[in-house]
């Protein structure tokens, strides 16, 4: 089938501390960003698109050029939000395709496993969510002040790719933005359609802070 990704790529790394976004930051060698590329690469017949703010195309084609990174992809400009983001990448992905994995750009430990499954899923019913199991337990603060412990058991920690079939991607997308709208999932769902979820990885980190970017270095290693 026509398989095309989505890397969304529009952090700006505010909690990272550094000078520059947590997407070009250098992880074992060459910037997360590419290691991200990579992941959807095994197959040299996915499309990637990456979506970054239009600023930073400039130093993007830099940072190719400096690490030799030559892996096919387009680059789409940003939108203020990562709704916005993600609309403008369905524009620039042909009306033919089949599938879209969306993919967060600071998520560089990415197995090919995860990829192939998402898609199988998708194909077969019609989206697929990548999520983990909660290890700790958890507990729920209400309105007034309590709290109280609930079942791990029945939540889950949400990653991506989250993938789609194109047609029912694309319709969502065309719904006026919410504030409830915290990823893909939530924008399909909205429509009322059914989210399969299947199963992540927990080496599939996203990188926000100073430590998960060592923790993605041991991983890498």
């Amino acid at each position: 089938m026509n398989r095309h990704a989505i890397i969304v790529a529009g952090g700006k790394g505010l909690r990272m501390g550094a000078q520059i976004p947590k997407q070009f930051l250098e992880l074992n060698g060459m910037p997360v960003l590419m290691h991200t590329i990579k992941s959807f690469r095994f197959d040299p017949n996915i499309f990637v698109t990456v979506v970054l703010p239009s600023d930073q195309f400039e130093y993007w084609n830099w940072l190719c050029q400096k690490h030799r990174f030559n892996l096919p992809h387009q680059l789409v400009k940003g939108g203020d939000t990562r709704f916005q983001s993600v609309r403008n990448g369905l524009k620039a992905i042909p009306q033919n395709a089949d599938l879209v994995a969306i993919h967060d750009g600071v998520r560089p430990i990415l197995s090919q496993q995860i990829i192939e499954n998402g898609f199988e899923v998708a194909s077969q019913k019609g989206n697929a969510i990548a999520v983990v199991r909660l290890k700790d337990s958890i507990r729920k603060q209400e309105l007034t002040g309590n709290n109280h412990s609930v079942n791990r058991a029945n939540y889950f920690l949400v990653q991506t790719p989250q993938t789609f079939e194109y047609n029912v991607l694309w319709e969502a997308y065309q719904q006026a933005e919410d504030d409830n709208f915290t990823d893909d999932a939530s924008v399909v769902e909205a429509m009322g359609k059914k989210i399969n979820l299947i199963e992540g990885d927990y080496k599939n980190i996203k990188i926000t802070t100073p430590e998960d970017l060592l923790v993605a270095a041991v991983f890498l290693q």
